[in-house]
């Protein structure tokens, strides 16, 4: 194993929390997510849905393209900075809990949402453990 990769067992929790957040973005679509997010809350709620969803092809494909980079330093890069997202958008989340048009709730989104940022952590932790 060279310095660019962390542990199996962490790339194994970086990529479920990745496919944990992919499957908060379908939850996200249900609960209408862009109604709580300051970038889309004041567009029409049409535009808003729109908006969210083509925004996240962009977003969805730096993911993959970093997570698949054939540069080791550059994938370790994206690994990293993806499972600092996860920790933050779950703090965000929190952040927005009492937003009136908040609509995460109950046990799957909280747990895709949480799990997330438990296996992001849980890869950050087995990077610090390679050094």
């Amino acid at each position: 194993m060279t310095n660019h990769q962390s542990p199996p067992w962490s790339r194994a929790a970086l990529l479920l929390g990745v496919s944990l957040l992919f499957t908060h973005e379908l939850d996200a679509m249900t609960h209408a997510e862009w109604r709580v997010l300051p970038l889309t809350s004041w567009l029409d709620p049409e535009v808003g849905r729109t908006v969210f969803v083509v925004l996240h092809v962009p977003l969805f494909a730096l993911v993959l393209g970093g997570l698949t980079s054939r540069l080791p330093d550059r994938a370790a890069k994206v690994q990293f900075w993806l499972s600092v997202f996860l920790v933050i958008h779950a703090g965000l989340h929190l952040a927005f809990a009492r937003h009136p048009a908040n609509e995460f709730e109950g046990v799957l989104s909280n747990t895709l949402i949480f799990g997330a940022a438990v296996f992001g952590a849980v890869h950050l932790w087995g990077v610090r453990t390679q050094r």
